[in-house]
């Protein structure tokens, strides 16, 4: 890989101007806590939104001071709180279809405009650690680790800095200097894929400045070319419960190796504010600091350091603050849209039920299915009472079991039942590797929190089948 020398000194001046700007910033959302408040996720976004006649007036009150945020929750739910990740893949298809709706509809009642751009073409690395595309980076990643989800040299560079330098003060703030990072890239660049490169020499401001680097000049924006005016525009939104739902819905849209990546650095940066005290870097240090590493064009600082577009990509710091403040409710899928994916997939069996070809299929296996279903409802009567449930778990030794429906039954109730029930034996899967999972009906797949009322979502779904099997790996 070519290096630009002035490329470097250029890349050091943007850290060094971020972190002046960042230096003994204090955060009062850290002191003024605020009382919580639910956010509601089962009425449509844009729906709230032009219910809300007053919200312009709480807007203008709201942008006086934008540093104190609220403690927003999510209430309980009985049928389960659906996070990313949780759907299977055709599910998950259909939400990020609906999601697009919404957010359309959301910034056309909020009087926004929302700005969708085409990714160009643009000529990338194919091979090596930086300024190549996420897609590549986890494609050579997964052949030396399969099932890798967040590019390998990131994880690397978070994993060195959590274990020495979150107590370090200033971390993230202090640029490392411009010399050893160009050094370090291009050693990272000739020894990581071997895996020859010696992390234990590596000072941890070096550390921040390479994940900062590596953010910033992905070819491809970790928040995507689509979606960056659309993340952008979150700021001027009128309400910050406008913003929260916007970055929920973009979190959604977001590829899967985007969405993962971003999870990762997030996670990373609340990490960093939980040792505030230690290194004195509060959420709003770290969303300043961060902030221009996320929507700034990588391109521009090839043509050297704009104060102007520094200091807009500043502006963008309540976004960034937003995302690293409220990152769980972010992950979370908003119940009228898994509402939604259900309707649609009952109206699509019904489609499939329709066809021509599957009524034929139907009336030739019509006698034998008659009798196969009649021998199978005398089991089940006799096996399953109403008001039960079968519960399959094909990893354990009882691999079904028949639960009765309670009010107050929950799916961590059936776990620990088969876990209790495999207690000495050498049943090796724990309480963290699995769960329970709710499969057909109206529903592809959809894995279900230990708190999920039972009696609740079965009526919720009737035919769906109940299975216990290990989560996916992260």
């Amino acid at each position: 890989m070519h290096v630009d020398v002035n490329f470097y000194d250029i890349l050091h001046h943007v850290d060094s101007i971020t972190a002046q700007d960042s230096k003994g910033q204090s955060s009062p959302t850290e002191e003024v806590p605020l009382p919580e408040t639910d956010i509601n996720l089962e009425i449509s976004f844009a729906e709230q939104a032009s219910n809300v006649k007053e919200f312009f007036l709480q807007s203008e009150n709201e942008k006086e001071d934008d540093t104190l945020l609220p403690n927003y929750r999510l209430p309980q739910d009985k049928t389960g709180i659906t996070k990313i990740g949780d759907l299977a893949p055709q599910d998950m298809k259909t939400v990020t279809s609906l999601a697009l709706i919404e957010l359309t509809a959301l910034y056309d009642v909020l009087g926004t405009e929302l700005k969708l751009q085409r990714t160009a073409k643009v000529k990338v690395n194919e091979t090596g650690v930086f300024r190549v595309p996420l897609s590549v980076l986890l494609e050579q990643d997964q052949k030396k680790v399969p099932g890798t989800k967040v590019p390998l040299i990131l994880q690397s560079l978070i994993s060195l800095i959590e274990k020495g330098g979150l107590n370090t003060e200033g971390v993230l703030r202090i640029p490392g200097a411009s010399s050893r990072v160009k050094a370090l890239c291009q050693e990272l660049e000739a020894k990581f894929y071997e895996g020859t490169f010696n992390w234990d020499t590596v000072k941890q401001h070096d550390a921040a400045s390479l994940l900062k680097f590596f953010i910033r000049e992905l070819p491809l924006p970790l928040l995507t070319v689509e979606y960056m005016k659309a993340f952008h525009s979150v700021q001027y939104l009128p309400t910050k419960k406008h913003r929260l739902q916007a970055l929920n819905l973009l979190v959604i849209l977001l590829p899967d190796i985007h969405r993962d990546t971003l999870k990762a650095l997030l996670e990373f940066l609340q990490k960093v504010v939980d040792h505030r005290e230690q290194n004195k870097m509060t959420l709003k240090n770290v969303a300043m600091i961060m902030a221009p590493n996320l929507f700034t064009d990588h391109t521009s600082s090839l043509k050297g350091v704009d104060q102007g577009a520094v200091t807009s990509a500043a502006r963008t710091a309540s976004i960034m603050l937003f995302m690293i403040k409220y990152q769980k409710l972010l992950w979370t899928i908003p119940k009228f849209l898994v509402a939604q994916v259900r309707q649609h997939n009952i109206v699509s069996q019904k489609k499939n039920v329709k066809e021509k070809a599957m009524k034929k299929l139907l009336k030739r296996m019509a006698y034998d299915r008659e009798k196969s279903e009649k021998a199978e409802k005398s089991l089940a009567d006799n096996d399953k009472p109403q008001g039960f449930i079968r519960v399959q778990a094909p990893q354990f030794s009882k691999v079904s079991m028949a639960v009765q429906l309670t009010e107050d039954l929950k799916a961590g109730d059936i776990l620990a039942r088969f876990l209790n029930q495999e207690s000495g034996s050498s049943m090796t899967l724990t309480r963290e590797e699995v769960s329970l999972y709710e499969i057909g009906g109206n529903i592809g797949e959809r894995c279900l929190e230990d708190t999920t009322y039972m009696k609740d979502l079965s009526q919720l779904n009737p035919h769906a089948e109940w299975v216990i099997k290990p989560k996916p790996k992260e």
